[in-house]
């Protein structure tokens, strides 16, 4: 239900192709308004305005622009929540983290990939490419999306059923860390756009790959940074020195830094939020270049669980992975005095 041209009378107005593209993608005509989907799916229009909008879709007044999927859709969200499956905040929650996931993949696939594959050819417009290509796509992507999205959801479910308890299904307590370019300010003043760009999605591509290979998952990609979480300090730990040691081996890219903090954190749509997410930002702006900085808590739990020597005691001998440094103690905006230690391999 993306916007589109309305005529007087209510019909629609658009390119041949486009409506021609719509219904391969949706695999139904336009048929409802509405009124007349919200009726059919036996749902009032308000709340089947509130999961459209949470989807994302606009406001299209009373065109007949819906099709026999968008009232199943309705009827599913609304029977989910007269079965008591899920309250009626928690379907405008699922279709809204629906939409805003779908959204980002559907754009980045058009203009990256689909945008790509439809070069003109030799007596071809890119109009007339299009169409048998989204038509040869469509049913393989379809299934690729479904099978990845099962298989994070086994991984999200096994997570959660491994929590000691039930608080701790929401309010869980993790490793989190941020891994920031070093002067991407001034970097997109003196790159081209297009320059500026490959460099973002290569360093969005290493990180990504790195926090995925060693056990940790990619909350959101900023730009410019990065935030990650694990369920220990040791995996977080391995990551964020892994983040640093490629990056400084890549002539092409700026200096890292990286902060990382443990603690409790609320998960809310795939996001973290907290304290400790707020205190491992903070690190983050104050760490030196090609560095990593941790906080109290992450150097207690390193030391816990034997990745690092006890805060304050001497290594000597120990089999440890990882060994931390005292910084001074400093005020940070917003989260008072703390005490960073500065991270890095033991023997280097």
């Amino acid at each position: 239900m993306a916007p589109r041209e309305i005529e007087e009378n209510g019909e629609e107005s658009g390119d041949p192709l486009a409506l021609r593209l719509e219904a391969l993608i949706l695999g139904a005509e336009r048929r409802y308004t509405p009124f007349q989907a919200a009726r059919a799916a036996g749902v009032s229009m308000d709340l089947a305005s509130r999961f459209w909008r949470a989807m994302g879709f606009a406001d299209i007044g009373q065109a007949k622009a819906l099709t026999e999927a968008d009232v199943l859709a309705l009827r599913r969200l609304a029977g989910l929540v007269e079965a008591g499956l899920l309250s009626e905040p928690m379907a405008v929650q699922v279709a809204r983290s629906t939409g805003q996931t779908t959204a980002r993949l559907a754009d980045w696939q058009i203009d990256s990939f689909l945008e790509g594959l439809t070069e003109p050819q030799e007596g071809m417009t890119r109009t007339e490419i299009t169409y048998p290509l989204v038509e040869l796509l469509l049913p393989e992507l379809e299934e690729f999306l479904v099978y990845v999205w099962r298989r994070q959801l086994a991984a999200a479910t096994g997570r959660v059923v491994q929590a000691q308890d039930d608080a701790e299904m929401v309010d869980r307590r993790l490793a989190v860390g941020f891994a920031d370019l070093v002067g991407f300010t001034r970097l997109t003043r003196r790159l081209e756009e297009e320059e500026l760009g490959e460099l973002v999605e290569a360093f969005e591509t290493t990180a990504a790959d790195l926090v995925a290979a060693h056990g940790g998952r990619l909350i959101k990609t900023l730009g410019d940074e990065v935030l990650y979480a694990a369920d220990d300090a040791g995996t977080a730990a391995e990551i964020g020195l892994r983040l640093i040691e490629t990056l400084t081996n890549d002539e092409t890219m700026p200096e890292l830094r990286v902060g990382m903090a443990f603690g409790t954190v609320t998960t809310r749509m795939g996001d973290v939020f907290g304290t400790t997410v707020n205190l491992a930002s903070r690190l983050t702006s104050i760490a030196p270049k090609d560095a990593v900085l941790v906080d109290g808590a992450f150097a207690e739990e390193l030391a816990r669980s034997g990745d690092a020597a006890k805060p304050g005691e001497d290594d000597g001998a120990g089999e440890h992975r990882f060994a931390l440094q005292p910084m001074w103690q400093r005020p940070v905006r917003g989260l008072g005095v703390v005490e960073p230690w500065l991270l890095g391999r033991r023997g280097d």
